[in-house]
Formats: C-alpha cells, sequence, structure tokens
C-alpha cells in the first residue's frame, strides 16, 4: 500500500485554526468599528481578541500550508 497514504490529521486541525482565525478576527474588527457594549471593558484598547485571530491565523496556515497533501513528495524507489 505504497499510494493508498491518508491525509494528515494536522492539515484538517490547520484548516479548522484557518476558519476559527478569520471569524474571530472579523468579529473583533467589526466590534473595534462598530462597539455595541454600553459598559467599558477595562482592558479593551489592547484588542485581545483581533490578537487572538491572528494568532490562529498564523498558526492555522503554517499547518495548513505544511501538511497539505497535494504538495510533490519524493517517492523512494
Amino acid at each position: 500500500m505504497v499510494g493508498n497514504k491518508g491525509i494528515s490529521i494536522w492539515f484538517f486541525i490547520g484548516s479548522l485554526l484557518l476558519i476559527y482565525g478569520v471569524i474571530i478576527t472579523a468579529a473583533n474588527v467589526y466590534e473595534m468599528i462598530h462597539p455595541t457594549m454600553e459598559r467599558q471593558v477595562v482592558l479593551k484598547n489592547i484588542n485581545f481578541g483581533v490578537w487572538w485571530g491572528i494568532l490562529l491565523l498564523i498558526i492555522g496556515f503554517t499547518y495548513f500550508y505544511t501538511f497539505r497533501p497535494w504538495k510533490n513528495k519524493k517517492t523512494n524507489k
């Protein structure tokens, strides 16, 4: 079974992290543009949600790119 190699679970984890990163970043950027809270959060000025989303995007893209199933692999014959 040389040619029947499955897709790595890390590729799917990278895909999920990319999706979550996009959602979290977009939601927090929208919250920065259109604030809806009546009361101010204590450390809102550091925009932790945006930074967390960007971190998930970076980690997700790293896993997605590293473990992509369509990359060229050398086969040992």
